[in-house]
């Protein structure tokens, strides 16, 4: 039924759309995409290798620090470089077998997993 997974949908507090780019565009190499006129303004459209990432702005914000995507990546310690050079803090998390795992925490607590074989 199921034929693939044309976006994922993250939530952002209402107002804090430049915030939000800083990481995913300059942090996490997105794109951004133009959005349908027909859609609400509010937000952003995202795109990277094939991945679509959308930016919904949300009034009242929350999250539960454990919902998440999860990105495979080539190099993790890029990733966690960069996300260190913004101050956002990370975890690394054990198995599955033959992945190096850690989630990083966009500026608004949501968590980003990635995933590099081994």
């Amino acid at each position: 039924m199921i034929l693939g997974l044309d976006h994922l949908q993250i939530s952002i507090p209402a107002g804090s759309l430049d915030q939000a780019l800083s990481f995913y565009v300059d942090v996490l190499g997105f794109a951004r995409v133009p959005k349908p006129a027909s859609l609400d303004p509010h937000g952003a459209w995202l795109e990277q290798g094939g991945v679509n990432v959308h930016l919904g702005e949300e009034t009242p914000f929350s999250t539960d620090g454990c919902a998440h995507p999860a990105f495979r990546v080539a190099d993790l310690e890029a990733v966690l470089k960069r996300s260190n050079e913004k101050g956002l803090r990370h975890k690394f998390h054990e198995g599955p077998d033959g992945f190096r795992r850690a989630s990083v925490f966009d500026p608004f607590g949501n968590r980003i997993e990635f995933m590099q074989k081994l």
